[in-house]
């Protein structure tokens, strides 16, 4: 049951993003989203230092007992653990450094992110090369390991930063193409046939359940997100792309934020683009009256997280810094009721 607008850990006029960005110095980054997200700053993640610290490597250095390593086709359950693993854990002990440093003294909301079972499900391949997500086992055995790998870091990030609450997202770009039965086999002349919805939610519901009630998150950038089996799930917050959402998608999201979920609305574009917060404010506003709900209510700001759609790794340094200035001064106007 997701939590009232009151009873959240970050506060009316929060915003942040959704965790990637570009640079190699994880100091840096964690001085960059303490000091200009304050409200709900997260562990960055920074793709471009190579395999290992983007999200699949991230989150397979995660798993418990389930070693993965590089292969030409990508990420692969490994046998044993390697040296592609031990670089990829390596990584993120470096960056949990860098944030423990920088949130010295730091008490509030602070986020992690991972990837969830089915987006991981669908890009780490079996020993056998296929994908994972096409062998429930596998897939059963996975879920339970990222669960219990969350956990661990939750815990670990927690003794990091002791004033910390700590919020899980969960990034599921790929969920849909699960759903849908889109994703390739091997030979590229196929498709792993489609999940159930009662499967995706129970091995979605069993990694959400890592996280703190009142702190989970589910993002997903990509059309038609299913909202519905996000709030089902657990997810106490959707985080999706608002200027890709269809006529269907709103209804599923108007009874989630009437149900208590709070909506993370993907509101700056990833990549270098004009972005002005005045736009992002219209945006959200009529996004608000299209859910049916009435602009004037106090129930805009503390409900709405103004973020950039995807992660940031992709743009430049000069226009990350710009995405997160525009998704604060989004925040303010939230909380200022105007445009």
């Amino acid at each position: 049951m997701s939590e009232s607008a009151s009873d959240r850990v970050w506060p009316p006029g929060a915003a942040t993003a959704i965790g990637s960005l570009p640079g190699t110095d994880p100091a840096e980054a964690s001085r960059f989203v303490l000091g200009e997200l304050p409200e709900l700053p997260y562990l960055a993640e920074l793709p471009a230092r190579g395999p290992g610290a983007e999200m699949i490597g991230r989150s397979g250095a995660l798993l418990v007992d389930l070693p993965v390593d590089i292969v030409s086709t990508g990420w692969r359950l490994a046998a044993r653990p390697g040296r592609d693993l031990r670089r990829a854990r390596d990584l993120l002990a470096r960056d949990l450094d860098a944030l423990e440093q920088a949130a010295s003294g730091y008490a509030g909301a602070l986020k992690i992110q991972a990837a969830g079972p089915w987006t991981l499900a669908a890009a780490l391949e079996l020993p056998s090369g296929h994908r994972a997500v096409s062998d429930h086992g596998a897939v059963r055995e996975l879920a339970s390991s990222l669960a219990e790998g969350l956990r661990q870091h939750l815990a670990e990030v927690r003794t990091r930063v002791p004033g910390a609450r700590v919020v899980l997202q969960l990034d599921e770009p790929s969920i849909g193409a699960v759903r849908d039965g889109r994703v390739p086999t091997p030979s590229g002349y196929g498709t792993v046939p489609a999940v159930p919805r009662p499967v995706l939610l129970e091995r979605l519901s069993a990694v959400l359940a890592a996280g703190e009630p009142g702190v989970r998150v589910v993002h997903d950038c990509g059309p038609g997100a299913p909202i519905s089996l996000f709030r089902e799930a657990g997810a106490d917050a959707v985080s999706v792309d608002v200027q890709i959402l269809g006529a269907g998608d709103l209804d599923e999201l108007a009874e989630a934020v009437d149900g208590g979920m709070s909506l993370w609305a993907g509101v700056v574009p990833a990549t270098d683009a004009q972005i002005d917060s005045a736009d992002g404010y219209a945006l959200i506003a009529r996004l608000w009256s299209e859910l049916g709900f009435d602009e004037s209510q106090t129930r805009m700001a503390p409900t709405i997280v103004p973020t950039p759609a995807c992660g940031l790794a992709g743009a430049t340094p000069e226009y990350a810094r710009r995405a997160t200035t525009v998704v604060r001064e989004i925040a303010l106007r939230l909380v200022e009721g105007h445009s």
